[in-house]
């Protein structure tokens, strides 16, 4: 079976976790810190905070964008309520929103590129919303530049500007506009999860785009305890309470033995893409998603809209091709019920959508069987 997914882990990994096992410093130690370095001259901003999980760093973003800091002189009651999300999305993207006590308000999905709509996004920003989720999805850039144009017309009309969080946990290494994501001016947060190019087995990266905002996520990051500060004689103040979301070392030390090949996977990645690009172009029954040249996606999978899903998947199986649907479209599921509202565009993709392999893994044979199997039909 030609896998879906598959764990990235380069042979210097091992030698790093021994490396920090043997040290005595399994967290707050240097590797950490050396990681979040590799990982700003990567991206090319120095405001990285690595994390225990993606996801973590979510709860973060969100905090940041609506608990006020320290000493501003909001109420946190005050705060608006309202975070506007992606339905096509992993479950981790949407749940940190409900536990941070604020509602979701789904907005529809672009068929041609699977992320958000922005003309609905545009449509349903209010007074109370204090945040835009958006989701590079399965490692394509959102269109950032008319993003930035939307949220500057919502704050001359409602005089609040939302804080957009990019959930880029497919998207490590793609850019848009020639640039890294985590570059563009927004709170921007990856995943190291297993089965990501770049993975530490777990873990995550919070970006953000002033030194403000980064000490805030500093101090949050490690329970509101400023750990640069002397804290020998125990009399010390947390004025910003915080989480316990520091990344550890044996976590960064397999993050940074990663790191030195994981451009090198997703080229590979991307080689097989444009070959499907080329090669699935046309067929009866299947239509690719969009591809415009301000962008470089990291193809974490590859996503395909089929007339007879159902027929589909069952002839790749049986050919021994993994596909899947990766998640339920989350405004589906019933603990989000109360915010339900019609999606003509996810009601349209969410019966044809389904992905392919494209990582790194896949031989010139496994391109090519995939290819003449689709071509046959189904």
């Amino acid at each position: 079976m030609i896998p879906l997914f598959k764990v990235a882990m380069t042979p210097g990994a091992a030698d790093a976790v021994t490396a920090v096992l043997r040290s005595g410093r399994l967290e707050h130690g240097p590797v950490a810190a050396n990681f979040e370095t590799a990982l700003a001259e990567r991206i090319g901003n120095p405001r990285v905070l690595t994390l225990n999980s993606g996801t973590s760093g979510l709860h973060l973003a969100i905090d940041l964008a609506t608990r006020p800091a320290r000493g501003s002189g909001v109420p946190a009651d005050d705060v608006p309520g309202e975070i506007l999300s992606t339905p096509l999305t992993f479950e981790g993207t949407n749940w940190p929103i409900l536990a941070s006590g604020r509602r979701i308000r789904w907005i529809d999905v672009d068929p041609r590129t699977l992320n958000v709509d922005l003309d609905d996004l545009e449509s349903k920003i209010s007074p109370a919303c204090r945040a835009i989720m958006v989701v590079h999805w399965a490692g394509y850039p959102v269109d950032l530049n008319r993003l930035r144009a939307i949220v500057d017309r919502a704050e001359v009309r409602h005089g609040i500007r939302p804080v957009v969080i990019e959930d880029c946990a497919q998207a490590w290494a793609a850019t848009y506009d020639g640039l890294p994501l985590g570059r563009h001016g927004n709170v921007s947060v990856f995943s190291f999860g297993a089965l990501k190019p770049l993975t530490c087995g777990s873990g995550g990266l919070i970006v953000v785009p002033d030194d403000e905002m980064y000490d805030r996520a500093r101090l949050r990051r490690w329970f509101g305890i400023d750990r640069q500060a002397d804290r020998t004689t125990g009399d010390y103040d947390v004025a910003d309470w915080g989480f316990r979301f520091y990344m550890n070392d044996v976590a960064a030390a397999i993050g940074l033995a990663n790191l030195v090949a994981a451009d090198g996977l997703i080229e590979r990645s991307r080689a097989n893409a444009a070959f499907f690009d080329r090669e699935l172009a046309g067929v009866p029954g299947l239509r690719q998603t969009e591809r415009s040249p301000d962008r470089e996606p990291s193809h974490w999978i590859y996503p395909v809209l089929i007339d007879d899903r159902s027929s589909f998947v069952r002839k790749l199986t049986d050919s021994a091709i993994a596909t899947g649907i990766v998640s339920r479209r989350n405004d589906a599921h019933s603990c989000v019920a109360s915010v339900r509202e019609h999606l003509p565009g996810l009601d349209w993709v969410a019966d044809r959508l389904a992905y392919l392999p494209v990582g790194w893994w896949l031989s010139e044979a496994d391109r090519d069987h995939v290819v003449s199997t689709i071509r046959a039909g189904w």
